[in-house]
């Protein structure tokens, strides 16, 4: 019914920066909130931050605010994470997530995952 699929990653050095892409598609007639969520190896995945859809505020984990920005563009049903100054400590496997409900706890739909490395 919806699909998220994220893109963007790749093998990086630290202090470079990227852009990170998710596309939704199928019927998306609304979302509440999307979400990028990042899973290092031997961790749980932990929240990045997320955007309200009709508004655009954001929130951020203090450990990537100023680094992070959240954007989304809803003609294209796109939502970006661009990360500056990366550094190892960011590589992970980076998700994305919709909310289509105010009221269900938790996020509906999931991609698949982009790598992010980053190399010393």
């Amino acid at each position: 019914q919806v699909q998220l699929v994220e893109s963007g990653g790749g093998l990086v050095q630290a202090g470079d920066s990227l852009r990170l892409s998710c596309a939704a598609s199928g019927r998306t007639f609304s979302f509440y909130a999307m979400a990028w969520f990042r899973q290092a190896p031997g961790k749980e995945r932990e929240l990045v931050g997320h955007i309200m859809w009709t508004s655009g505020r954001t929130n951020y984990a203090d450990s990537v605010k100023g680094r992070f920005t959240i954007s989304r563009d809803s003609a294209k049903k796109t939502v970006y994470l661009q990360i500056d100054s990366l550094k190892p400590e960011d590589t992970a496997v980076y998700y994305c997530a919709a909310d289509d409900s105010p009221y269900n706890i938790g996020y509906d739909y999931w991609g698949q995952g982009t790598q992010v490395t980053v190399s010393s």
